[in-house]
């Protein structure tokens, strides 16, 4: 006869464990790794060309600048993605779908160095709004894709219940089907940042600034700690915003759901 113990473990608990654990380690490895890379950068004997680019108020401009091109990109595709996905679940509008969604398949698919470089001659734009335009057309699939299946997943038996109480169309979208998708939009979410966070560094190209500058340059004029700490900082960036991303999932995802 086999006795079974109970441990108390479960791999559920264990990731959820391991989830919060990595809220606090993120960040942390985040601040010592860049915090060590400019204290060396900073303080290390600079040519003239380095210390132009190695300094607090260049270091802080051009992350400054790297921010607001990820946050311009993510305001653009909740605005554009999150409607559009809940307009393509709507019953008249789905065989509308697969057309939208092979769009922002092709937008993902094409290299995000062709799609600024193919809108900069369209229109002969540069600056800010060259890069962010682009890049919002790159990183729109995953939000729109899982607005789409988040609320398609929503158990029928719960909106029919919800029609069988009275609620219109618009009530069943708001109070049932988006609350239970919210954690699927988030994720899309999630990764949308991080794309955007990722690709800024190639807003340089059309004189959009954001950290790509320092990288470019440091890769031009071959000064590998300029090269290093461009590098550093949007890697550090990126994984904060992916912690940001995350702790977004835990406060606004549905209590019942975790």
């Amino acid at each position: 006869m086999t006795t079974t113990v109970d441990t108390g473990f479960s791999t559920e608990s264990g990731s959820r464990r391991a989830e919060r654990g990595r809220f606090i380690a993120q960040p942390l490895a985040v601040v010592v790794i860049v915090g060590a890379v400019l204290i060396w950068a900073l303080n290390r004997d600079n040519d003239a060309i380095e210390a132009t680019n190695l300094n607090i108020s260049t270091l802080l401009a051009d992350t400054w600048a790297h921010l607001l091109i990820t946050i311009a990109v993510a305001a653009i595709v909740v605005v554009v993605a999150v409607p559009l996905g809940m307009l393509l679940t709507r019953r008249w509008a789905r065989r509308f779908a697969p057309v939208f969604l092979t769009i922002a398949n092709i937008g993902q698919a094409a290299p995000a160095l062709g799609m600024i470089v193919l809108f900069f001659l369209w229109t002969s734009w540069e600056g800010f709004w060259c890069a962010v335009l682009p890049l919002a057309f790159y990183s729109l699939l995953p939000v729109l894709r899982n607005t789409i299946v988040g609320i398609e997943a929503v158990d029928p038996a719960l909106t029919d219940a919800g029609r069988g109480i009275g609620m219109s169309g618009a009530g069943v979208l708001w109070r049932i089907e988006m609350p239970l998708a919210v954690p699927l939009i988030l994720a899309g979410l999630r990764t949308a940042l991080v794309l955007a966070v990722g690709t800024a560094t190639l807003a340089f190209f059309v004189d959009g600034g954001g950290l790509g500058e320092l990288i470019d340059t440091g890769y031009k004029l071959n000064r590998v700690p300029v090269l290093i700490t461009g590098a550093v900082l949007a890697v550090g960036l990126a994984l904060l915003v992916d912690w940001v991303g995350a702790v977004l999932e835990e406060v606004f995802g549905p209590r019942g759901l975790k």
